[in-house]
């Protein structure tokens, strides 16, 4: 099938978008409002954007919590959504009214961060403590249509891993189980018997690109 991604004329019972740019980290934001309340939000739209420096965004329909918060204090983090903190990241996803803190309401600690005044969670082995720096407001596709994203970038101050996770001085991400965000409801899980490497490809002398060698299936 194909349909105008513009007119939204997909034809079917749900829309497909969320589900064919699959899988897409969550970001567990948390953040302090002027007045030092805690806010804890998941967000789908979600990533790293570069290495040096480590940059992260995060992308909202419209002023919600989290980007008013980050807006106002210039700080946020991120804590890793895995799979045992599965369901109290959902609960954190509840449209609650602006100034409830998320923290208590889904069971989850609100530790201190380093550098940062925003807590990080507590049972999340791996965080993000970040700076903010700027607000990045995304057309609507045609005038007068609905809310437009707004893109949130931060600059990674500090990172949190759990020493659990490191061995033979690298991260074992899959002994966390991150979890991902597909479409509908659904969610994924990256766990060891799931992950798989691949070298990159060498370059010789002639300028011919060679493969590397395919691992035994």
């Amino acid at each position: 099938m194909f349909y105008d991604a513009i007119a939204h004329q997909h034809g079917l019972k749900r829309d497909p978008w969320k589900d064919v740019t699959v899988p897409r980290p969550i970001g567990w934001l948390s953040t302090l409002s002027k007045d030092g309340v805690c806010n804890l939000a998941p967000y789908s739209y979600f990533n790293a954007v570069s290495d040096r420096p480590h940059y992260v965004y995060f992308a909202s329909q419209g002023m919600k919590d989290s980007v008013r918060n980050a807006e106002e204090t210039g700080e946020f983090v991120c804590s890793l959504a895995t799979y045992d903190l599965r369901h109290e990241m959902n609960i954190t996803s509840a449209s609650v009214p602006y100034g409830v803190d998320e923290f208590p309401i889904a069971g989850v600690t609100a530790t201190p961060s380093r550098l940062v005044k925003p807590p990080r969670v507590k049972e999340s082995p791996i965080a993000l403590e970040c700076r903010y720096t700027q607000t990045v407001a995304l057309p609507p596709a045609q005038p007068g249509g609905g809310p437009g994203y707004l893109v949130v970038f931060g600059l990674v101050v500090g990172v949190h891993i759990d020493d659990t996770l490191i061995k033979d001085g690298i991260v074992d991400i899959a002994a966390a189980q991150p979890i991902a965000r597909l479409g509908y409801m659904d969610y994924s899980v990256v766990r060891p018997d799931t992950v798989f490497s691949i070298d990159r490809p060498e370059v010789d002398a002639q300028g011919r690109v060679v493969p590397p060698p395919r691992a035994a299936e």
